[in-house]
């Protein structure tokens, strides 16, 4: 888990050094500061995906030191090894992880926010790996 922090990190550092370098300069053409400022709005968009995941992983390297990890925080049953193994970071077990993108399906389709208080916070983008 450590391991997987400090990728996410150097991620975020290089791609915080890619926005930087990626500067108007002169003799540049309007195709190339568009293709640029695109290009550094999808690397804004990926470095919020990596901060996102970053807190996950703090969060669960908090539950191993409070001796919660690997237990749901919704139902507080088990999280089964395959699903830690697959994302060290779930807060979630299988079940309760489905409930609550059924209920953000839900939410969403409705356009509703009568679910809101009963979806639990958290893991909002399980194919982050």
């Amino acid at each position: 888990m450590l391991e997987m922090r400090s990728d996410i990190l150097r991620e975020i550092k290089q791609d915080m050094k890619e926005g930087r370098e990626g500067e108007a300069g002169e003799g540049r053409d309007t195709y190339d500061i568009a293709s640029d400022d695109r290009d550094r709005e999808i690397n804004l968009l990926l470095g919020d995906r990596d901060r996102r995941k970053l807190k996950l992983v703090d969060e669960a390297l908090e539950r191993i030191e409070s001796r919660d990890y690997g237990k749901c925080e919704e139902c507080e049953g088990d999280i089964s090894p395959s699903r830690l193994k697959a994302m060290p970071f779930s807060e979630l077990c299988v079940t309760c992880q489905d409930e609550y993108e059924q209920a953000q399906r839900t939410m969403h389709t409705d356009g509703g926010d009568s679910l809101s208080a009963r979806v639990p916070s958290g893991e909002s983008e399980p194919e982050v790996s």
